[in-house]
């Protein structure tokens, strides 16, 4: 078929007037309609890129873009690097003369970090955006915020076989949308009869089997998707020894490939051909002559790992949408089968579609990316869907804790900056900058990959397993990577053998898949200079690579006789039983797993830990590490003390404490605030002081012109700090007078007319003196038993006569009958009632 026959061609017209007009398009068309191909290349036959502007296209995976690359410089006629090119990581086919560049989606936000305003760069085109890589949405959102700002000039193309528009053409606001229904044949959709547990029954098996049974009822050629590479490997070799399928030529296809061996995959053959595949051949990638599809329902998922603190890409089922991708590979050219090595009712099960990668990443990679580019506000950045603040959060405290942030705004650093150059995370990139120093990047980079895929060495083996590790492996007390070190290193001796690798209680194939990754690390790490060589390893000063990169995951031992830790950010947990640094009384923790418990108890298990040393921290953060001095109260023995303290951050690694050193003034404060709490009583502080604290406060309140300070909560917190001033402990402040310290709350002027004001007593007509209760609010109370008060009339008051007070009739048990403020009324009115119900009750007592 000539590319001019392609679908996507039906919207030609429209797309070259809307990227002339408004600038912002939305392209919704199904894989194989051409749009990845031949949109670029119309933006370069109609002018609309200018005389040297280029249109930057970005793909999800590397080897879509080169794939992509090669095709349209094929078409193009021009040499692949000329006219049309392509930048990977670690790759790159471009020159001066390129005007169409193919583009993974880390690069394009990294140009945009040093050089901002893309200049070159007349357009942009986001292909397989319905993918919601974060690199893409960050990348979108900064070439908005370009476009409005400094380049109105700049054209932004987003495409997608599957996207849901409409939040998309809000966030593009004013954007045109245009969609190509494609052509495409009806696919068979088979399920396998019953579950398969590929534990034990290999998934490579299986997908032999199926291809066997599909050749039989089909014609094309033949897709497989399988997770990763090895899985790849291994299902390539099941299919060439299959009897059923000798006619066919077999070959993988995935991003670690050479090119050469990329081409061959793709390339046309007279024979049958069955191509082993990633999920790069979902989408962007259209390969002719695929009638069938062998489903593994299986791939490599980025994720955060909050154990670790770090992106992982571990095997996981897909979702329903990206099985339907998959399955439509196999209707681009003829009526097509469809085989899932899942049963229907699993398919059931299945999430409806992947979370957009904002949501099930950890940010802390590109936030210090968004930082480079002077975003240092990235809560307010124009996201298209906001990730949760919890995230954003946590990775400005992780990128903090590493040295790539500093200052009150955590703008990025000249370390941050460095460990920007490092296509990973910012993690092993600050462990790597640290290698370098030392002289150990190449034990670093194989640590790295150890912390990529599940952990290969087994727990809870049996005591044959454990006697051979420690016969082949040897004892380990520095570090829990240095046995898996020497694990790997055992199992790729012994070339992963599954007997081999039983011995010693080791997972071969997840062993196997460190390789690669220490390949990929070491790779990435000669592309920035750095010395990966081999050589003498200083476990030191390795160590201190690990502090370097895991610092925000310090621990502290609290006791011998525990595994306890307590770690920075207020957290605690407990070293793993397995641990072989288990007598280290500081480490960092590359690892932290949360275990349900009972009753909903939550244990945090701390595990890769490696031991570390404190002079290390004031080494490699000198400005996180500091001495404190303060004051507390020590509940356990009440009484204040003095406390020194060395800290990393909020961690505290010593404490020194002294009962007799504290400043009397802060143990006053401290001793107040256990007073008013509660928690410690002045015993001189009684009822009788209360009494005297009301009749000041009524003494301003009355009589004004003696111009008294009333005693205000505050004021009583100042009098009890008074009291307490001097003393350290409970024991001194126990029994320690209070009215001298009250007493000088007045003058000696208000000290000598409160008591003939107010006093606490009134002598009666009969001579008897009578207690007066003051209260905050109301008048005074003279309360005195009804024997005490015959042949006393009237009225009563205090301060010269201008403040009434009332009269507390008692019972001879004390209890109040009556609350009167004229005796002679309650002579004439009350008392012949009184008299007659208590002259019963206490026929023993005087009754006139």
């Amino acid at each position: 078929m000539s590319p001019r026959e392609l679908p996507i061609y039906e919207l030609e017209g429209a797309v070259i007037e809307t990227v002339r007009g408004c600038g912002r398009l939305i392209v919704q068309a199904p894989t194989g309609s051409g749009k990845s191909t031949q949109i670029p290349q119309m933006l370069w036959r109609h002018g609309v890129l200018g005389e040297k502007g280029e249109v930057v296209v970005l793909q999800p995976r590397r080897l879509a873009a080169r794939l992509l690359a090669k095709r349209v410089a094929e078409e193009a006629g021009t040499n692949l690097g000329e006219g049309v090119g392509y930048q990977i990581r670690l790759e790159s086919r471009i020159s001066e003369r390129t005007r169409i560049r193919f583009v993974t989606e880390g690069i394009l936000l990294r140009q945009m970090s040093f050089d901002p305003g893309l200049p070159g760069v007349s357009a942009i085109v986001f292909d397989e955006f319905h993918e919601r890589h974060l690199y893409g949405d960050i990348s979108l959102a900064r070439a908005l915020q370009l476009q409005q700002s400094t380049r109105p000039d700049l054209k932004i193309i987003v495409m997608s076989a599957t996207l849901d528009a409409g939040a998309l053409k809000n966030y593009l606001a004013p954007c045109e949308v245009l969609t190509s229904q494609g052509r495409s044949f009806p696919v068979a959709i088979e399920y396998w009869s019953k579950p398969v547990n590929f534990e034990h029954e290999p998934v490579w098996e299986v997908a032999a089997e199926a291809c066997e049974r599909v050749a039989e009822s089909t014609t094309g050629d033949m897709l497989v998707f399988m997770p990763g590479g090895y899985e790849i490997a291994r299902t390539v070799q099941a299919i060439q020894g299959a009897r059923g399928l000798r006619g066919f030529v077999c070959f993988p296809l995935h991003g670690e490939l050479p090119p050469e061996q990329q081409d061959r995959a793709v390339a046309r053959y007279e024979a049958r051909k069955i191509i082993v595949s990633t999920n790069v051949a979902e989408t962007s990638l259209t390969i002719d002559g695929v009638t069938a599809v062998i489903d593994s329902g299986l791939a490599r998922i980025a994720r955060f790992d909050p154990h670790r603190g770090i992106n992982t890409l571990l095997v996981e089922k897909i979702s329903a949408a990206s099985a339907d991708q998959r399955a439509g590979r196999a209707g681009r050219t003829a009526p097509g089968i469809a085989v899932r090595l899942w049963t229907e009712r699993e398919h059931g099960q299945r999430a409806l579609q992947e979370l957009p990668e904002v949501k099930r990443l950890d940010l802390a990679e590109v936030v210090l990316t968004l930082k480079a580019s002077g975003v240092d506000d990235v809560a307010n950045f124009p996201w298209l869907e906001k990730p949760e603040a919890k995230g954003l959060d946590r990775a400005e405290e992780l990128l903090a804790d590493l040295g790539a942030l500093a200052g009150e705004r955590r703008a990025i650093s000249e370390l941050g900056r460095k460990m920007l150059r490092f296509p990973m995370h910012p993690r092993y990139a600050r462990m790597f900058l640290a290698a370098q120093e030392r002289g150990c990047v190449r034990p670093v980079a194989l640590m790295a990959a150890l912390t990529q895929g599940r952990n290969f060495l087994l727990r809870g083996v049996g005591k044959d397993v454990e006697r051979a590790r420690e016969d082949l492996l040897g004892e380990e007390h520095e570090s829990d990577f240095f046995l898996l070190m020497r694990a790997w290193r055992f199992a790729e001796k012994n070339n992963f053998s599954l007997d081999a690798c039983r011995r010693l209680g080791i997972h071969a194939q997840a062993a196997r898949q460190v390789g690669p990754l220490f390949e990929q690390f070491l790779q990435i790490a000669g592309d920035e200079g750095l010395d990966i060589a081999e050589g003498r390893i200083d476990g030191v000063e390795v160590r201190k690579c690990v502090l370097a990169g895991f610092s925000d995951q310090l621990a502290k031992r609290l006791d011998g006789g525990t595994l306890r830790c307590e770690l920075v950010h207020q957290r605690r947990g407990v070293l793993a039983r397995e641990s072989a640094v288990q007598k280290a009384p500081l480490l960092v923790a590359a690892e932290i797993n949360e275990v349900g418990g009972r009753g909903g108890e939550v244990n945090v298990l701390l595990a890769l830990a490696t031991a570390v040393e404190e002079a290390w921290l004031k080494e490699i953060f000198p400005d996180d590490f500091k001495d404190t001095r303060g004051v507390s109260y020590d509940e356990s023995i009440r009484r204040v003390v003095s406390r020194r303290e060395r800290r990393f951050r909020d961690l505290v690694l010593e404490t020194k404490v002294s009962s007799d050193e504290a400043p009397l003034d802060a143990a006053a404060a401290l001793l107040t605030k256990e007073v008013l709490a509660g928690r410690l009583k002045l015993e001189a502080w009684d009822e009788a002081v209360e009494q005297w604290i009301t009749r000041v406060n009524r003494l301003a309140e009355w009589f004004p012109e003696l111009e008294v300070n009333p005693v205000t909560p505050a004021d009583r917190a100042t009098l009890i700090e008074q009291v307490c001033y001097g003393e350290l402990g409970y024991r001194d402040i126990k029994d320690k007078p209070v009215m001298p310290v009250l007493r000088d709350w007045l003058t000696a002027e208000q000290l000598a007319v409160i008591d003939l004001y107010l006093p606490e007593r009134l002598t009666m007509a009969n001579g008897r003196r009578s207690k007066i209760t003051y209260h905050d609010e109301g008048s005074p109370v003279l309360s005195a038993r009804i024997q005490e008060l015959y042949g006393i009339e009237g009225k009563f008051t205090v301060g010269n006569g201008r403040v009434p007070v009332k009269i507390e009739v008692l019972a001879p048990n004390q209890r109040p009958i009556q609350v009167t403020d004229d005796l002679t009324a309650f002579w004439r009115d009350m008392y012949p009632k009184v008299k007659a119900e208590l002259s019963r009750r206490y026929p023993r007592h005087e009754w006139r």
